[in-house]
């Protein structure tokens, strides 16, 4: 990969993902207050996020594609050297569900198909964890481990993981708040299928491979970015140390 990623890429990431945490936090407070319907609270909030987004990024890096969950897909990308792929607020429904804090601002530049530069914001904790400064992965947990899953369904791989490892569950809302549970040491495996898109993984994936955990597709094939269809149905996000064996009863 010939592509320039420079220091300021990584530290734009981190900016902008905190700015526009920091833009939802303060609609949604102002819009709960002003009793605005759930449906309301998130478009409102998906489009003020996603102005934010692509406008800096237009006045920033304005020779980069960008391809955004609420922007029209300019498959020129498809050409481009260096793409953004992004998510303004991965998790409207919990967005919608004061004082819920499981949901996420996702910031990604891609290069060569590889999620290079990331950032993901849990915004209402204030956090930020990106590639500028890779969070460093907690010791292993002792017991057993802890499968990620949604509140609304369980998918069958995490079912066949947690059911074959003696694993517990955690359940949570976005994508981006699932796959920071176990670059944070909450969680220790987040397997998903039923369908995502580009922008739902890329982010955390680039975060999750800064911080030293395994990422794939389930059946161990590589993830990859700024393809044509951006559906990309299935991920696995986990501590090293459970990789193998949790690629080996996915397969079987």
């Amino acid at each position: 990969m010939n592509t320039t990623i420079s220091s300021d890429d990584h530290l734009l990431a981190r900016r902008l993902a905190q700015e526009t945490g920091k833009i939802l936090v303060e609609l949604r407070d102002r819009l709960v207050a002003e009793g605005v319907p759930q449906a309301d609270l998130k478009d409102q909030g998906d489009m003020a996020a996603h102005h934010h987004i692509v406008e800096t990024l237009a006045a920033e890096r304005p020779n980069d594609a960008v391809l955004s969950e609420e922007g029209i897909d300019n498959t020129e990308r498809l050409g481009a050297e260096r793409i953004w792929i992004v998510d303004p607020l991965d998790g409207t429904r919990e967005f919608s569900e004061p004082p819920r804090i499981d949901w996420a601002v996702h910031i990604c530049l891609i290069a060569g198909g590889e999620p290079v530069v990331g950032a993901v914001c849990l915004p209402a904790e204030s956090i930020v964890l990106d590639t500028a400064q890779p969070p460093a992965l907690p010791s292993p947990a002792k017991n057993a481990p802890r499968v990620i899953v949604s509140r609304t369904r369980r998918p069958p791989p995490a079912q066949r993981l947690a059911d074959e490892l003696g694993a517990t569950y955690i359940e949570m809302g976005s994508a981006g708040a699932k796959a920071m549970a176990v670059v944070r040491g909450v969680a220790d495996i987040y397997a998903h299928s039923g369908g995502q898109y580009e922008w739902d993984s890329a982010a955390p994936v680039a975060v999750a491979r800064a911080a030293g955990l395994h990422t794939s597709r389930l059946d161990g094939s590589a993830l990859e970015y700024n393809r044509r269809d951006p559906y990309l149905p299935d991920l696995l996000i986990c501590r090293p140390e459970w990789a193998e064996q949790s690629l080996e009863i996915l397969n079987r």
